[in-house]
Protein backbone atom coordinates (compact mmCIF):
# COMPACT_ATOMS: atom_id res chain seq x y z
CA UNK A 1 0.00 0.00 0.00
CA UNK A 2 1.63 3.58 -0.80
CA UNK A 3 3.13 5.02 2.21
CA UNK A 4 1.00 7.69 3.86
CA UNK A 5 -2.41 6.38 2.88
CA UNK A 6 -4.76 4.95 5.09
CA UNK A 7 -6.93 1.61 4.64
CA UNK A 8 -9.77 4.25 4.50
CA UNK A 9 -8.14 6.47 1.72
CA UNK A 10 -7.65 3.54 0.16
CA UNK A 11 -11.17 2.00 0.07
CA UNK A 12 -12.47 4.95 -1.09
CA UNK A 13 -10.38 5.78 -4.39
CA UNK A 14 -10.79 2.45 -5.16
CA UNK A 15 -14.80 2.70 -5.07
CA UNK A 16 -14.13 5.86 -6.72
CA UNK A 17 -12.45 3.75 -9.73
CA UNK A 18 -15.02 1.13 -9.63
CA UNK A 19 -17.99 4.28 -9.65
CA UNK A 20 -16.24 5.34 -12.88
CA UNK A 21 -16.51 1.92 -14.59
CA UNK A 22 -13.78 -0.51 -16.24
CA UNK A 23 -14.22 1.80 -19.48
CA UNK A 24 -12.82 4.99 -17.73
CA UNK A 25 -9.55 5.87 -19.90
CA UNK A 26 -6.22 5.26 -17.98
CA UNK A 27 -5.26 8.56 -16.77
CA UNK A 28 -8.23 8.79 -14.43
CA UNK A 29 -7.58 5.42 -13.18
CA UNK A 30 -3.56 6.83 -12.65
CA UNK A 31 -5.15 9.83 -11.07
CA UNK A 32 -7.59 8.14 -8.35
CA UNK A 33 -4.33 5.59 -7.67
CA UNK A 34 -2.48 8.87 -7.13
CA UNK A 35 -2.83 8.89 -2.99
CA UNK A 36 0.04 10.98 -2.41
CA UNK A 37 -0.98 13.47 -5.35
CA UNK A 38 -0.73 17.01 -3.31
CA UNK A 39 -4.44 18.13 -4.98
CA UNK A 40 -6.11 15.55 -3.04
CA UNK A 41 -7.89 17.27 0.19
CA UNK A 42 -7.39 15.10 3.06
CA UNK A 43 -10.21 13.48 4.98
CA UNK A 44 -11.18 15.12 8.05
CA UNK A 45 -14.42 15.00 10.63
CA UNK A 46 -16.79 17.28 11.94
CA UNK A 47 -16.65 18.24 15.56
CA UNK A 48 -17.22 15.50 18.02
CA UNK A 49 -21.15 15.58 18.38
CA UNK A 50 -21.65 16.41 15.21
CA UNK A 51 -22.72 13.82 12.69
CA UNK A 52 -20.52 13.79 9.43
CA UNK A 53 -24.17 12.72 7.29
CA UNK A 54 -25.67 16.07 7.97
CA UNK A 55 -26.89 18.41 4.55
CA UNK A 56 -27.10 22.16 4.20
CA UNK A 57 -29.42 22.80 1.12
CA UNK A 58 -29.19 26.71 0.90
CA UNK A 59 -32.32 28.68 -1.60
CA UNK A 60 -31.55 32.17 -2.82
CA UNK A 61 -34.91 34.44 -3.50
CA UNK A 62 -32.94 36.59 -6.25
CA UNK A 63 -34.58 39.98 -6.40
CA UNK A 64 -35.11 41.16 -3.41
CA UNK A 65 -38.26 39.40 -1.69
CA UNK A 66 -40.75 41.72 0.16
CA UNK A 67 -40.72 40.47 4.02
CA UNK A 68 -43.69 42.80 5.34
CA UNK A 69 -46.24 40.94 2.57
CA UNK A 70 -44.26 37.91 3.46
CA UNK A 71 -44.32 37.94 7.49
CA UNK A 72 -46.95 40.17 7.98
CA UNK A 73 -47.60 42.79 11.39
CA UNK A 74 -51.39 42.59 10.79
CA UNK A 75 -52.31 44.58 13.79
CA UNK A 76 -49.94 47.40 12.73
CA UNK A 77 -51.61 50.24 11.56
CA UNK A 78 -48.51 51.59 10.46
CA UNK A 79 -48.34 48.75 7.98
CA UNK A 80 -51.40 49.63 6.36
CA UNK A 81 -51.19 53.42 6.64
CA UNK A 82 -48.01 52.48 4.22
CA UNK A 83 -49.60 50.32 1.91
CA UNK A 84 -53.15 51.19 1.42
CA UNK A 85 -53.16 49.28 -1.91
CA UNK A 86 -50.41 46.60 -1.56
CA UNK A 87 -51.36 45.51 2.32
CA UNK A 88 -52.54 41.89 2.86
CA UNK A 89 -55.97 41.92 4.36
CA UNK A 90 -56.26 41.28 7.90
CA UNK A 91 -58.95 38.28 7.36
CA UNK A 92 -56.31 36.94 4.80
CA UNK A 93 -53.31 36.64 6.98
CA UNK A 94 -52.33 33.08 7.94
CA UNK A 95 -51.91 33.97 11.80
CA UNK A 96 -48.97 33.17 13.69
CA UNK A 97 -49.26 34.91 16.79
CA UNK A 98 -51.75 37.59 17.49
CA UNK A 99 -49.66 39.94 16.25
CA UNK A 100 -47.79 38.69 13.48
CA UNK A 101 -48.76 36.34 10.16
CA UNK A 102 -48.35 34.43 6.97
CA UNK A 103 -49.20 35.51 3.94
CA UNK A 104 -51.79 33.01 2.54
CA UNK A 105 -49.81 31.50 -0.28
CA UNK A 106 -47.49 30.43 2.80
CA UNK A 107 -50.37 27.76 4.02
CA UNK A 108 -47.90 24.82 3.28
CA UNK A 109 -45.22 26.28 4.89
CA UNK A 110 -47.56 27.18 7.89
CA UNK A 111 -47.96 23.56 8.38
CA UNK A 112 -44.32 23.31 9.19
CA UNK A 113 -44.13 25.99 11.54
CA UNK A 114 -46.49 24.03 13.61
CA UNK A 115 -44.08 21.08 13.09
CA UNK A 116 -41.94 22.76 14.72
CA UNK A 117 -39.92 22.17 11.51
CA UNK A 118 -40.19 26.31 10.15
CA UNK A 119 -38.06 28.93 12.14
CA UNK A 120 -37.86 32.41 10.96
CA UNK A 121 -35.50 34.41 12.04
CA UNK A 122 -36.68 38.59 11.68
CA UNK A 123 -35.19 41.62 10.63
CA UNK A 124 -31.96 40.13 9.30
CA UNK A 125 -29.20 42.27 7.29
CA UNK A 126 -26.04 43.98 7.64
CA UNK A 127 -24.54 47.20 8.66
CA UNK A 128 -24.51 50.17 6.13
CA UNK A 129 -26.64 47.95 3.67
CA UNK A 130 -26.47 47.96 -0.05
CA UNK A 131 -29.10 48.54 -2.22
CA UNK A 132 -27.91 47.13 -5.24
CA UNK A 133 -28.54 43.62 -6.81
CA UNK A 134 -25.29 43.05 -7.47
CA UNK A 135 -23.02 44.20 -4.79
CA UNK A 136 -26.15 42.80 -1.90
CA UNK A 137 -25.68 39.06 -3.17
CA UNK A 138 -21.95 39.42 -3.41
CA UNK A 139 -22.15 40.83 0.49
CA UNK A 140 -24.25 37.63 1.05
CA UNK A 141 -22.53 35.13 -0.79
CA UNK A 142 -19.22 36.14 0.59
CA UNK A 143 -20.09 36.94 4.05
CA UNK A 144 -17.96 40.10 3.69
CA UNK A 145 -20.17 43.42 4.07
CA UNK A 146 -16.50 45.33 4.85
CA UNK A 147 -15.89 45.33 1.43
CA UNK A 148 -12.49 43.38 1.44
CA UNK A 149 -11.23 41.66 -1.19
CA UNK A 150 -12.72 38.14 -1.09
CA UNK A 151 -12.54 36.19 -3.43
CA UNK A 152 -14.30 32.96 -2.11
CA UNK A 153 -17.50 32.39 -1.06
CA UNK A 154 -18.36 31.48 2.62
CA UNK A 155 -19.54 27.79 1.56
CA UNK A 156 -16.67 27.85 0.05
CA UNK A 157 -14.48 28.45 2.34
CA UNK A 158 -16.20 26.33 4.57
CA UNK A 159 -15.10 23.69 1.59
CA UNK A 160 -11.66 24.87 2.20
CA UNK A 161 -12.00 24.20 5.67
CA UNK A 162 -11.35 20.32 4.64
CA UNK A 163 -14.97 19.37 5.83
CA UNK A 164 -16.18 16.04 5.88
CA UNK A 165 -16.22 14.40 2.49
CA UNK A 166 -14.59 17.99 0.56
CA UNK A 167 -12.29 15.89 -0.98
CA UNK A 168 -15.42 14.70 -3.34
CA UNK A 169 -15.76 16.73 -6.43
CA UNK A 170 -19.72 16.84 -5.84
CA UNK A 171 -19.01 17.87 -2.04
CA UNK A 172 -20.90 20.55 -3.53
CA UNK A 173 -23.96 20.39 -6.23
CA UNK A 174 -25.35 23.88 -7.49
CA UNK A 175 -28.61 23.36 -9.31
CA UNK A 176 -28.34 26.20 -11.85
CA UNK A 177 -26.36 27.41 -15.17
CA UNK A 178 -23.36 28.78 -13.12
CA UNK A 179 -21.88 28.38 -9.43
CA UNK A 180 -23.06 30.93 -7.14
CA UNK A 181 -20.04 33.02 -5.93
CA UNK A 182 -21.05 31.66 -2.60
CA UNK A 183 -19.81 27.97 -3.55
CA UNK A 184 -16.87 29.62 -5.07
CA UNK A 185 -13.67 27.51 -3.26
CA UNK A 186 -9.56 27.62 -3.68
CA UNK A 187 -10.15 23.92 -4.32
CA UNK A 188 -12.42 24.04 -7.16
CA UNK A 189 -14.89 21.21 -5.95
CA UNK A 190 -18.41 21.90 -6.44
CA UNK A 191 -20.24 21.00 -9.95
CA UNK A 192 -23.48 22.87 -11.45
CA UNK A 193 -25.74 21.36 -13.69
CA UNK A 194 -29.42 21.81 -14.32
CA UNK A 195 -30.01 18.48 -16.36
CA UNK A 196 -28.33 15.26 -14.77
CA UNK A 197 -29.01 13.54 -18.24
CA UNK A 198 -26.44 16.18 -19.90
CA UNK A 199 -24.26 16.55 -17.35
CA UNK A 200 -21.75 14.12 -19.14
CA UNK A 201 -19.55 14.17 -22.21
CA UNK A 202 -20.61 15.48 -24.77
CA UNK A 203 -18.87 15.60 -28.38
CA UNK A 204 -17.79 18.85 -29.71
CA UNK A 205 -19.83 18.12 -32.80
CA UNK A 206 -16.72 19.37 -34.80
CA UNK A 207 -16.33 16.52 -37.41
CA UNK A 208 -14.79 14.05 -35.39
CA UNK A 209 -17.30 11.42 -34.00
CA UNK A 210 -17.26 11.09 -30.03
CA UNK A 211 -15.51 8.05 -29.42
CA UNK A 212 -12.58 9.42 -31.65
CA UNK A 213 -12.86 12.33 -29.22
CA UNK A 214 -12.38 10.13 -25.80
CA UNK A 215 -9.33 8.67 -27.81
CA UNK A 216 -8.16 12.64 -28.17
CA UNK A 217 -8.56 13.26 -24.80
CA UNK A 218 -7.37 10.22 -22.78
CA UNK A 219 -4.58 10.79 -24.80
CA UNK A 220 -3.87 14.96 -24.08
CA UNK A 221 -3.97 13.35 -20.17
CA UNK A 222 -1.52 10.70 -20.83
CA UNK A 223 1.35 10.85 -17.95
CA UNK A 224 4.67 12.54 -19.86
CA UNK A 225 7.28 9.98 -20.05
CA UNK A 226 9.74 10.26 -17.66
CA UNK A 227 7.97 12.75 -15.56
CA UNK A 228 6.48 11.24 -12.24
CA UNK A 229 6.84 14.54 -9.62
CA UNK A 230 2.67 16.24 -9.39
CA UNK A 231 2.76 19.87 -10.72
CA UNK A 232 0.27 21.27 -13.20
CA UNK A 233 -0.37 18.73 -15.66
CA UNK A 234 -1.79 16.26 -12.58
CA UNK A 235 -3.81 19.09 -11.42
CA UNK A 236 -5.09 18.89 -14.66
CA UNK A 237 -6.04 15.32 -14.94
CA UNK A 238 -7.16 15.26 -11.62
CA UNK A 239 -9.82 17.91 -12.37
CA UNK A 240 -10.59 15.77 -15.43
CA UNK A 241 -11.31 13.12 -13.63
CA UNK A 242 -13.41 14.95 -11.17
CA UNK A 243 -15.43 16.12 -13.99
CA UNK A 244 -16.03 12.14 -15.55
CA UNK A 245 -16.32 10.86 -11.70
CA UNK A 246 -18.90 13.21 -10.33
CA UNK A 247 -21.21 13.37 -13.84
CA UNK A 248 -21.46 9.36 -13.52
CA UNK A 249 -22.40 9.72 -9.96
CA UNK A 250 -24.67 12.11 -10.22
CA UNK A 251 -26.77 10.40 -13.06
CA UNK A 252 -26.58 7.31 -11.02
CA UNK A 253 -28.06 9.06 -7.96
CA UNK A 254 -31.04 10.70 -9.74
CA UNK A 255 -31.53 7.53 -11.96
CA UNK A 256 -31.37 5.39 -9.32
CA UNK A 257 -34.67 7.23 -7.28
CA UNK A 258 -38.54 7.95 -8.19
CA UNK A 259 -40.17 9.75 -5.57
CA UNK A 260 -43.60 9.22 -4.45
CA UNK A 261 -44.26 12.64 -3.35
CA UNK A 262 -46.22 14.88 -5.81
CA UNK A 263 -44.07 18.20 -6.82
CA UNK A 264 -45.42 21.50 -9.02
CA UNK A 265 -44.73 22.00 -12.20
CA UNK A 266 -42.02 25.11 -11.52
CA UNK A 267 -38.63 25.15 -12.12
CA UNK A 268 -37.96 25.64 -8.38
CA UNK A 269 -40.32 22.80 -7.50
CA UNK A 270 -38.10 20.85 -10.08
CA UNK A 271 -34.54 22.06 -8.20
CA UNK A 272 -36.10 20.60 -5.22
CA UNK A 273 -37.12 17.07 -6.63
CA UNK A 274 -33.51 16.86 -8.28
CA UNK A 275 -32.10 17.56 -4.67
CA UNK A 276 -34.21 15.39 -2.92
CA UNK A 277 -33.11 12.90 -5.53
CA UNK A 278 -29.72 13.13 -5.29
CA UNK A 279 -29.76 12.62 -1.38
CA UNK A 280 -31.82 9.66 -1.85
CA UNK A 281 -29.08 8.38 -3.92
CA UNK A 282 -26.43 8.94 -1.30
CA UNK A 283 -24.59 11.63 -3.22
CA UNK A 284 -21.07 12.47 -0.87
CA UNK A 285 -22.71 16.43 -1.10
CA UNK A 286 -22.42 18.43 1.78
CA UNK A 287 -24.74 21.79 0.32
CA UNK A 288 -26.88 21.70 -2.76
CA UNK A 289 -27.50 25.37 -3.74
CA UNK A 290 -31.27 25.99 -5.28
CA UNK A 291 -32.67 29.36 -7.05
CA UNK A 292 -35.90 31.23 -7.01
CA UNK A 293 -35.85 34.58 -9.35
CA UNK A 294 -38.06 37.47 -9.74
CA UNK A 295 -38.47 39.06 -6.44
CA UNK A 296 -37.49 42.29 -7.75
CA UNK A 297 -41.50 44.04 -7.43
CA UNK A 298 -40.94 47.39 -8.15
CA UNK A 299 -44.36 47.33 -10.42
CA UNK A 300 -47.21 45.50 -9.85
CA UNK A 301 -46.31 43.53 -7.39
CA UNK A 302 -49.50 41.68 -6.02
CA UNK A 303 -49.78 39.20 -8.09
CA UNK A 304 -46.34 38.37 -9.07
CA UNK A 305 -45.05 38.18 -5.16
CA UNK A 306 -47.96 35.92 -4.73
CA UNK A 307 -47.13 33.57 -7.21
CA UNK A 308 -43.68 33.55 -5.74
CA UNK A 309 -44.70 33.03 -2.07
CA UNK A 310 -46.68 30.12 -3.61
CA UNK A 311 -43.72 28.44 -5.50
CA UNK A 312 -41.39 28.51 -2.53
CA UNK A 313 -43.83 26.73 -0.18
CA UNK A 314 -45.30 23.83 -2.37
CA UNK A 315 -41.71 23.08 -3.51
CA UNK A 316 -40.44 23.49 0.29
CA UNK A 317 -43.17 21.48 1.73
CA UNK A 318 -42.74 18.58 -1.43
CA UNK A 319 -39.17 18.39 -0.85
CA UNK A 320 -39.82 17.97 3.14
CA UNK A 321 -42.62 15.66 3.07
CA UNK A 322 -39.49 13.40 0.25
CA UNK A 323 -37.23 13.71 2.76
CA UNK A 324 -39.68 12.29 5.08
CA UNK A 325 -40.50 9.58 3.23
CA UNK A 326 -36.60 8.80 2.70
CA UNK A 327 -35.69 8.94 6.26
CA UNK A 328 -33.20 11.75 5.47
CA UNK A 329 -35.64 14.65 7.07
CA UNK A 330 -33.43 14.94 9.95
CA UNK A 331 -29.92 15.00 8.24
CA UNK A 332 -31.26 18.36 6.04
CA UNK A 333 -31.83 21.76 7.18
CA UNK A 334 -32.99 24.39 4.17
CA UNK A 335 -31.89 27.97 4.79
CA UNK A 336 -33.77 30.81 2.57
CA UNK A 337 -32.36 33.93 1.90
CA UNK A 338 -32.55 36.98 -0.59
CA UNK A 339 -30.36 39.65 -0.55
CA UNK A 340 -32.27 42.76 0.67
CA UNK A 341 -35.85 43.17 1.77
CA UNK A 342 -38.35 46.18 0.00
CA UNK A 343 -38.96 49.24 1.72
CA UNK A 344 -42.16 49.88 3.79
CA UNK A 345 -44.21 52.33 1.28
CA UNK A 346 -45.34 51.01 -1.54
CA UNK A 347 -44.71 53.25 -4.80
CA UNK A 348 -46.73 54.59 -7.41
CA UNK A 349 -46.22 51.97 -9.23
CA UNK A 350 -48.64 49.51 -7.13
CA UNK A 351 -45.00 48.04 -5.70
CA UNK A 352 -42.78 47.96 -3.78
CA UNK A 353 -38.16 49.68 -4.16
CA UNK A 354 -35.42 48.07 -2.97
CA UNK A 355 -35.00 48.23 1.31
CA UNK A 356 -32.81 46.56 3.90
CA UNK A 357 -34.13 44.21 6.49
CA UNK A 358 -36.13 40.98 5.97
CA UNK A 359 -36.54 37.28 7.44
CA UNK A 360 -34.97 34.88 6.57
CA UNK A 361 -36.38 30.99 6.48
CA UNK A 362 -34.68 27.79 8.19
CA UNK A 363 -36.50 24.86 7.39
CA UNK A 364 -35.73 20.67 8.75
CA UNK A 365 -37.08 18.18 11.28
CA UNK A 366 -33.78 19.09 13.42
CA UNK A 367 -34.27 22.67 14.03
CA UNK A 368 -35.87 24.59 16.67
CA UNK A 369 -38.85 25.96 14.91
CA UNK A 370 -40.56 29.30 15.90
CA UNK A 371 -40.03 32.76 15.84
CA UNK A 372 -36.44 34.51 16.69
CA UNK A 373 -35.26 37.89 16.44
CA UNK A 374 -37.29 41.20 16.93
CA UNK A 375 -39.98 42.59 14.54
CA UNK A 376 -38.16 45.85 12.92
CA UNK A 377 -40.17 48.84 13.51
CA UNK A 378 -42.66 50.59 10.95
CA UNK A 379 -41.92 53.36 12.30
CA UNK A 380 -38.18 53.97 13.94
CA UNK A 381 -36.83 54.04 10.13
CA UNK A 382 -33.45 54.29 8.52
CA UNK A 383 -34.02 56.63 5.24
CA UNK A 384 -37.77 54.74 5.26
CA UNK A 385 -35.93 51.45 5.75
CA UNK A 386 -36.23 49.12 8.38
CA UNK A 387 -33.35 49.13 10.87
CA UNK A 388 -32.04 45.36 10.92
CA UNK A 389 -31.37 44.02 14.08
CA UNK A 390 -29.97 40.38 13.04
CA UNK A 391 -26.32 40.07 11.07
CA UNK A 392 -26.92 37.62 8.63
CA UNK A 393 -23.49 36.35 9.27
CA UNK A 394 -24.56 35.28 12.43
CA UNK A 395 -27.08 32.97 11.13
CA UNK A 396 -24.59 31.37 9.15
CA UNK A 397 -22.44 30.84 11.98
CA UNK A 398 -24.95 29.13 13.72
CA UNK A 399 -25.58 26.94 10.82
CA UNK A 400 -21.50 26.58 9.83
CA UNK A 401 -21.11 25.45 14.08
CA UNK A 402 -24.12 23.99 15.12
CA UNK A 403 -25.01 21.95 12.04
CA UNK A 404 -22.34 21.27 9.71
CA UNK A 405 -19.32 21.44 12.93
CA UNK A 406 -17.42 23.62 11.09
CA UNK A 407 -15.49 26.81 12.86
CA UNK A 408 -17.45 29.93 12.36
CA UNK A 409 -14.34 32.20 13.06
CA UNK A 410 -12.07 30.77 10.41
CA UNK A 411 -14.67 30.87 7.63
CA UNK A 412 -16.42 34.19 8.49
CA UNK A 413 -13.09 35.89 9.96
CA UNK A 414 -15.17 36.96 13.30
CA UNK A 415 -16.75 34.81 15.91
CA UNK A 416 -20.39 35.88 15.65
CA UNK A 417 -22.80 35.16 17.80
CA UNK A 418 -25.07 31.95 17.61
CA UNK A 419 -29.01 31.81 17.06
CA UNK A 420 -30.74 29.66 19.43
CA UNK A 421 -32.74 27.62 15.74
CA UNK A 422 -30.31 24.84 15.74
Amino acid sequence: MTQGMTRREFIKKGLTMVAVGVTAPSFITRTALAMNNPWDVAQVTSRPGVPDDRILVVVQMGGGNDGLNTVIPFTNDAYYRARPNLAIPQKEVIRVTDELGFHPNLAQVKDLYDKGAMAVIQGVGYPNPSRSHFKSMEIWQTADPEGRVVRYGWIGRYFDSKCPVCEQPTVGVNVGQAMPLAMNAETGMGVSLENPETFQWMPALNGLGEKEEQELFKLLNAPAPGVDEPGTIDFLRHTAMNAHVSSERVRAAVNGYRSGVEYANTRFAYSMRLIAQMIAGKLPTKVYYAHMTGFDTHANQRGTHENLLQQLAEGVSSFYRDLEAQGNADRVVVLAFSEFGRRVAENGSNGTDHGTAAPMFVFGKAIKGGLYGDQPSLTDLQDGDLKHGVDFRSVYATVLDKWLGADPAKILGHNFERGAFI
